[in-house]
């Protein structure tokens, strides 16, 4: 398929992006990376993002020790990278894929940084017009903190809780809803969008459907529920994924524990179809509809609405900015007129029930790959990058070449005479570089960038 069109003027009353002209050679960048099976009217790459999602990585420690686990052997003995390298890091990310992409800011958890610098970061971030979002465990991330982060610009957190992490007292998903509904209490009432996380392998797919339902149940303040796959990669006891634990079975016990007779999880195309699936619902009490089960209404929304904003923690407002002044054209007056009333008249117990109170629910599955084997044309599509000073890897690259990249000493500045500062020792290096085991030394000599990645690319 061809590039897309230069895309139509916003309808009137909404906002678009302040910076769009790099919004849009990012977009087009997106766009050009991309296999041409994948350039399809569906694909959301190129369109209402350049890059699904970026990892940026502040710290390699963690204060849980779970049987699945993408770090490595060596990552607890990482020193937290520099504030100007992270700085450094933010303002490529930026460079590369312009406004309103999302940065995961991770780790390790990114609560065991200093507070004071894990706040400067996230506020760098807003700074750039960039959308922060925590991944944590949730141990350390108090009320407190969550507010002071809301406070300088984060948009969301995304919870990581499930059975893999051995958590005291909890050995079923079942039992893990109370930790989630205390992450949910510190986070309500909050400007923030609340994520949740779960890793899926052989001992939790059966609870799958009871959790799908509690999350509809808990969709007034949580907006997406991810489901990442086991993945063959890292460190971990569970080293080795049982065949039978898979996307289709994923989606099959989502579906299933909605009640739903199917869902739409191919009609949005997000770099890769092997890699991730999606689902969306707009929810009220027990009652959900679908959003993304009309592919052609999808596909042109898609096209005139990519340089729109959305704000995910105000949802309600921006859904109806957005209706409210798509309904002045005359396409989307009478197809998004009819698209909305049908959606209305499925939500109409609920909404009863709810005295008009709606959510939104995204549920997402993530298909890491096996760290010894990686697939070419997965690599190039991948939504999911990790930003390092040799620019952005794949996320599956990453975790396979991670003792590489963690272990690299890392330039303080620009220019061949810029002092390296060393992962393990946390200092600036004198005599030499040191000299560590052999997948170290790789990287102490340097790293291709990775097939397909923007590396050398400028939007």
């Amino acid at each position: 398929m061809d590039r897309p069109r230069p895309a139509p003027p916003a309808p009137a009353g909404l906002p678009t992006w302040a910076d769009l002209g790099t919004r849009e050679r990012a977009l087009s960048a997106g766009w050009e990376r991309l296999d041409p099976d994948f350039r399809t009217p569906n694909q959301v790459l190129g369109r209402r993002s350049a890059i699904g999602c970026v990892a940026l990585e502040i710290t390699q420690r963690c204060n849980l020790d779970c049987t699945l686990c993408y770090l490595s052997e060596s990552s607890e003995s990482v020193k937290d990278l520099p504030l100007d390298v992270v700085f450094r890091r933010i303002d490529r990310i930026r460079e590369l894929y312009g406004p309103g992409v999302s940065v995961q800011v991770t780790g390790g958890d990114p609560t065991l940084r200093d507070r004071r610098e894990l706040v400067a970061i996230v506020k760098r971030l807003a700074e750039r017009d960039l959308r922060p979002s925590l991944f944590t465990n949730g141990l350390l991330a108090t009320r407190d903190l969550l507010a002071e982060l809301a406070g300088v610009g984060l948009f969301d957190v995304a919870f990581h809780v499930d059975t893999t992490q051995r958590r005291k007292r909890y050995p079923t998903e079942e039992s893990l809803n109370e930790v989630r509904r205390e992450y949910i209490e510190r986070a309500r009432g909050l400007r923030i969008a609340v994520v949740f996380n779960t890793t899926v392998h052989a001992g939790n797919l059966e609870e799958v459907p009871a959790l799908a339902r509690f999350f509809l149940s808990v969709s007034d303040v949580v907006g997406m529920a991810s489901f990442q796959l086991q993945a063959e990669t890292g460190r971990g006891e569970l080293a080795v994924k049982e065949a039978h634990v898979t996307m289709p079975a994923i989606r099959e016990r989502i579906t299933r524990g909605l009640g739903a007779k199917g869902l739409s999880w191919e009609t949005a195309l997000v770099g890769h179809p092997e890699c991730h699936q999606a689902v969306m619902l707009v929810t009220a009490g027990d009652s959900f509809v679908e959003v993304l089960d009309d592919p052609p209404l999808f596909e042109r929304f898609l096209e005139e609405f990519r340089h729109v904003p959305f704000d995910r923690r105000d949802v309600r407002g921006t859904a109806r900015k957005v209706i409210g002044a798509a309904l002045k054209t005359p396409y989307w007056a009478v197809h998004g007129g009819a698209f909305l009333a049908r959606k209305l008249w499925g939500l109409r117990r609920g909404l009863l029930a709810t005295r008009g109170k709606t959510g939104k629910l995204t549920f997402f599955i993530q298909n890491f790959q096996p760290a010894e084997a990686l697939d070419p044309e997965r690599i190039r599509n991948c939504s999911f990058m990790v930003m390092t000073d040799d620019g952005p890897v794949s996320m599956c690259e990453h975790n396979a070449r991670r003792e590489e990249i963690i272990l690299k000493p890392l330039a303080l500045g620009h220019g061949a005479d810029a002092p390296l500062w060393d992962p393990r020792s946390g200092r600036v290096l004198e005599g030499g570089l040191p000299v560590y085991p052999a997948a170290a030394r790789l990287a102490v000599a340097g790293s291709a960038p990775v097939a397909g990645c923007p590396t050398n690319a400028s939007p």
